[in-house]
């Protein structure tokens, strides 16, 4: 099997991200003597400033997360909610059919830094100070603009230069984009940090009192109040008009991070744990519960993946993603049991044929039948077009080009301490800077949709059904694995494909990784305008010229999208027999490192 770099093995620590400087500043954490749980934090902040296309302070984070000593893992909630006034009504009379992809209107309550916060306060050993120190120097000394970043600015310079003028005087200089490893700096964002940091200590010494008060001088102060002033202001949209925001400090302050207990599965000696159905996280559960009937059939050769295996993957992927688009949300209630039985899995697993499926399926848990939204009902664009004048999610288009959407961190320590992050949101093109604070709000609401009685329909105070999906795995019921990748909806078809590489294949962390991935756009896009393409599926090239022809030949509409193209993938691992630590990230994109001792 070919492999990039190699498996990083050690007893200390190890810190797997999207970007070095990030997975650097986490493996600094736990050198000077934090855990998991304060690397991580730090890891987050520092993705903030370094991938500002990709999150930002305005956005959001679920972590799903095992403490040592403990078997049961949990979930951290750092997805804030829709604006009390975020009624569908409102944006009916607006005479829009879709939240959209970017601008105000699209903005939910900002939950990245009380989620952060609270998981260092519970978790964590450090103060605010240790860990947020990293990502202020980043912003106010300066960090390597990333090629993608810089490309990303150029895509929209006309826009911010016309309308968003804010993100303008911040991203252009010159009215041109960075270049790529240019020094870029964000001085506003650093005064911002070290206000909320003065706000913490001046509550006293005591590190849980500080990061209190840190947490309500941003939602009952400053922050707030800026965010509240600034949405009063229309500005240009996806949808090609300009709109006012709803998000208010009053929305700001009556939400915060929450836990819940994570959902599983269990599968032979591992137990796999993701986010609840306010995500789609339960999505991979339901893939792999539907895979349990084909095991005999799925295999890898030299580590690429057999035409059998791909098929049977993206088929039961269509069945699982249907039941995402039917079922998941935060609006209704999720009949998940039953979606996560494997007498309903034996059920769906019928459905799959020896030739690709053409149709969005959904199944009919307990008996209840499946209500699709308008606009999918009444057919869309393909997936990837784009609408109006600004950019929605920024996520990989239909023939596979990965134009960014998110970041992911996972950690270990040497306690046994398991972490994985997917932070988003709030990048610098979903809407105007604000100029006081340094960084501009976010556009989950997109995913809501504005059809009454679904489980993802709009309604103040609910969170969107989400894409992001971090992974914990157990092994005989001790923590073993944390893995994640940025991708939109492909996220949990990428990790598919690294947990079979990595169970079924037999590889390693990174041969895992490393190993050909693939999707499909077969079901409807969680972004504006919401796009799919039944039938498609987008390979890299080295799944082999044999294997992709078996594929057509099945009846698939299959993109190659070449060699190195799909996913980001990041992992680390606990071995509890031997107490070794493990780590591995993508190489793809030339930014994802882990580190490690």
């Amino acid at each position: 099997m070919f492999t990039t770099r190699p498996e990083l093995v050690g007893t200390h620590g190890m810190v797997a991200s999207t970007h070095w400087l990030a997975s650097g500043a986490g493996m600094a954490v736990l050198e000077d003597g934090g855990n998991a749980f304060d690397a991580a934090v730090a890891a987050g902040f520092v993705l903030q400033v370094v991938e500002p296309h990709l999150n930002g302070p305005g956005g959001e984070v679920p972590v799903v997360f095992a403490a040592a000593g403990e078997t049961t893992p949990r979930v951290l909630c750092g997805q804030g909610v829709a604006p009390a006034a975020a009624s569908i009504g409102h944006y009916r009379d607006l005479g829009l059919g879709l939240v959209p992809g970017s601008g105000l209107l699209a903005a939910t309550v900002p939950g990245a830094w009380d989620g952060w916060l609270t998981l260092l306060r519970d978790y964590g050993t450090k103060s605010l100070r240790d860990v947020l120190g990293y990502a202020i120097g980043y912003a106010r000394d300066g960090f390597p603009m990333l090629e993608r970043a810089s490309a990303t600015i150029g895509l929209v310079a006309e826009l911010f230069r016309e309308h968003w003028t804010s993100s303008a005087a911040l991203w252009l200089s010159g009215g041109q984009a960075p270049r790529p490893g240019e020094r870029f700096r964000n001085p506003k964002l650093a005064d911002t940090w070290e206000w909320l940091l003065a706000a913490g200590e001046a509550a006293g010494s005591d590190r849980e009192a500080q990061i209190e008060a840190a947490r309500r001088a941003w939602s009952q102060g400053f922050v707030a109040a800026q965010v509240e002033e600034f949405c009063r202001t229309a500005y240009r949209d996806d949808s090609g008009r300009d709109h006012a925001g709803l998000l208010t400090g009053e929305d700001m302050a009556g939400w915060q991070a929450s836990y819940e207990d994570a959902v599983t599965a269990d599968f032979g000696d591992w137990t796999v744990a993701k986010v609840g159905a306010w995500s789609q996280g339960p999505v991979l559960l339901q893939q792999l519960l539907l895979l349990e009937g084909f095991a005999d059939r799925l295999s890898y050769v030299d580590g690429v993946p057999t035409a059998e295996t791909v098929h049977l993957a993206v088929e039961c992927a269509k069945l699982a993603f249907a039941d995402r688009e039917a079922w998941y949300g935060d609006s209704g209630d999720v009949p998940l049991g039953t979606l996560l039985s494997r007498e309903y899995a034996e059920a769906r697993r019928g459905l799959v044929g020896d030739t690709a499926s053409l149709e969005l399926r959904p199944g009919s848990p307990d008996g209840l039948k499946a209500v699709l939204a308008g606009h999918v009902l009444a057919g869309s664009p393909v997936a990837g077009e784009e609408g109006g004048g600004a950019l929605g999610e920024p996520t990989v288009s239909r023939t596979g080009a990965v134009k960014g959407d998110t970041v992911h961190v996972d950690v270990v320590d040497r306690w046994g301490n398991l972490v994985s992050a997917t932070p988003s949101g709030g990048w610098l093109q979903s809407s105007p800077t604000i100029p006081s604070l340094g960084f501009c709000l976010g556009s989950r609401a997109q995913m809501f949709w504005l059809d009454e009685g679904l489980p993802n329909s709009l309604a103040p105070g609910k969170r969107p059904r989400i894409t992001l999906s971090p992974s914990l795995a157990l092994r005989e019921g001790l923590p073993a694995l944390a893995f994640g990748t940025p991708g939109g909806d492909q996220q949990d078809q990428w990790q598919l494909g690294f947990w079979l590489a990595h169970t079924v294949g037999g590889l390693n962390l990174q041969e895992a990784i490393d190993s050909p991935m693939w999707h499909t756009n077969a079901f409807p896009s969680s972004f504006y305008p919401r796009g799919w393409t039944p039938g498609e599926v987008v390979v890299e090239s080295r799944l082999g010229a044999e294997a992709i022809g078996s594929l057509r030949e099945r009846g698939h509409s299959v993109l190659d999208s070449g060699a190195w193209t799909l996913g980001r993938m990041s992992a680390v691992a606990r071995d509890a027999r031997d107490g070794l630590l493990r780590g591995a990230a993508n190489p793809r994109g030339n930014q994802g490192y882990a580190a490690g001792r």
